[in-house]
């Protein structure tokens, strides 16, 4: 066990074997995440280019309708989480929450395969399921292996965020190969194999946990309370009933499900707050920090998850991807952002550890995600209004950078933030919290799928629609970011001397 002090308000951690530093379950945590995001991201390049080209015949003006759904469903993934954060505290246990999430994100993949559009929504609609009750869960698991008062803490979510960007790396690729290699052609990709290599992948990463949980030791594990069998049985029927209503929001449209999303936020905030005031003004202050900062972390996802949207129809139409009589294919551009992650988290993490005591605050992280993230569209700018070719075409290289910039600021931004819900959150409400960090994230990619829809218009990506969506982005984000800056020290007082 690690030598810091063990707070009254926590469980004792147990005594882990340490591997490179850290507790060995956290490389078990490390692969079972691989797996997962190597499904949840093997479909993301195909997504949007499957409506349009299956629903809408391949008319551009599919392209806006393509975004909202892409929107809607990256929303309601993460909104989701907050009812699997649920789940896992007060109905389920962690571990149990997990496996039956990976069941249903399976399920869901290969329902996609099919080609028709009812069984399509259906099919993401399990997925989105199945993730609520994976995704918090699997991350609130890497912070109950380390005391609040541990400084790996920090560098071990790193760690784990690499183990996300590995899987999100390596799909694509994969994916794109078999389908446009081995299934299909270039010209017209197989798309339904991109979709059931990515439910493997997720059986894969079921097993995995499965049978590593016994490494665990106990964490996670449901206590006396939670060990009915009935009650797996009643969150799988429940499951499969909240499988409807999930695809009723996603026909409802982006603008309605916004007004859905934003009421899920308001009534968390509530719940957390009123959780915060019963322990008292310490409590209080963390909770107001938390959904401070939350605010923020919408805006930088509003404009970063262009990349399953807007930036996929931008590299199909308007990047030069030829070079030395090969085209780059659109896919691989999801590996970038990955593949900067995998590069950059290991220097960043030796930063903020190299730093000490005058390392950044969290808000002040936060404000650099914003800034970087703002430098990316900012580029875009300069290409769209300064360097299109004859061929009304941007250098390949511009776009390759923008997915560098914006990675590092999710580094500033993402990894930081799954280990502030621990430390902030109400400690009976970790799982909710954690939840309300994925609904702040799922409300900025439903939004981004509007914006998305703006950029592309009603005929389609342009260059004079992408230069005015993209300018807009910049502009929001320099300003977000600046004004976070500005306002740190205020939050940092309310978060109580947390780091």
């Amino acid at each position: 066990m690690s030598g810091a002090t063990i707070n009254k308000s926590e469980a004792a951690v147990p005594e882990f074997k340490q591997i490179m530093g850290h507790p060995a379950p956290l490389w078990m945590l490390f692969m079972t995440e691989f797996w997962e995001r190597f499904a949840f991201y093997g479909i993301r390049w195909a997504l949007v280019l499957y409506v349009v080209a299956q629903f809408y015949n391949g008319d551009p003006s599919g392209e806006s309708a393509a975004n909202l759904v892409y929107g809607s469903y990256l929303a309601l993934v993460y909104a989701a989480a907050l009812f699997g954060g649920y789940v896992a505290d007060r109905v389920l246990g962690y571990q149990r929450s997990i496996l039956v999430g990976a069941a249903f994100m399976a399920a869901g993949l290969f329902m996609i395969a099919v080609p028709n559009e009812e069984v399509f929504k259906f099919g993401l609609a399990t997925i989105i399921v199945g993730n609520g009750m994976f995704k918090p869960n699997i991350s609130t698991m890497v912070g109950k292996l380390y005391t609040t008062a541990d400084p790996r803490r920090d560098s071990g979510f790193t760690i784990f965020y690499m183990g996300i960007n590995a899987g999100a790396m390596v799909a694509p690729v994969l994916t794109e190969w078999l389908a446009a290699k081995v299934f299909g052609t270039d010209g017209m990709p197989a798309y339904k194999v991109v979709f059931m290599s990515a439910g493997v992948g997720m059986l894969i990463s079921l097993v995995w946990f499965f049978i590593g949980r016994a490494r665990l030791l106990g964490i996670g594990a449901p206590d006396a309370a939670h060990a009915d069998p009935k009650r797996l049985l009643f969150v799988i029927v429940g499951s499969l009933c909240v499988i409807p209503v999930v695809y009723f929001l996603l026909a409802a449209g982006a603008e309605k499900l916004q007004v859905v999303l934003t009421i899920l936020f308001i009534l968390l905030s509530v719940m957390l707050i009123v959780e915060g005031i019963k322990n008292g003004k310490v409590a209080r202050d963390k909770a107001i920090a938390m959904l401070v900062i939350f605010f923020f972390n919408i805006m930088f996802w509003m404009f970063f998850e262009q990349a399953g949207s807007s930036f996929t129809f931008l590299a199909d139409k308007i990047v030069d991807r030829e070079m030395f009589n090969w085209t780059f294919p659109v896919a691989w551009f999801q590996t970038v952002n990955s593949l900067a992650i995998i590069t950059f988290a290991p220097l960043i993490a030796f930063i903020w550890v190299k730093l000490g005591r005058n390392n950044p605050s969290i808000p002040r992280k936060f404000g650099l995600g914003l800034l970087f993230n703002g430098l990316a569209f900012g580029l875009l700018m300069y290409a769209l209004s300064m360097l299109v070719n004859i061929d009304n075409k941007i250098p390949f290289w511009t776009l390759f950078m923008v997915y560098v910039l914006q990675s590092i600021g999710e580094l500033c931004l993402s990894p930081i933030g799954l280990s502030m819900v621990t430390k902030l959150a109400p400690v009976r409400l970790v799982g909710l919290g954690m939840g309300g960090w994925f609904l702040s994230t799922g409300i900025g990619n439903n939004l981004s799928g509007i914006f998305a829809s703006y950029v592309s218009g009603e005929a389609g990506m342009s260059v004079t629609s992408a230069l005015s969506g993209y300018t807009f982005g910049f502009y929001s984000l320099m300003a977000g970011g600046v004004l976070l800056f500005l306002i740190a020290p205020l939050i940092q007082k309310l978060m109580h001397g947390v780091k």
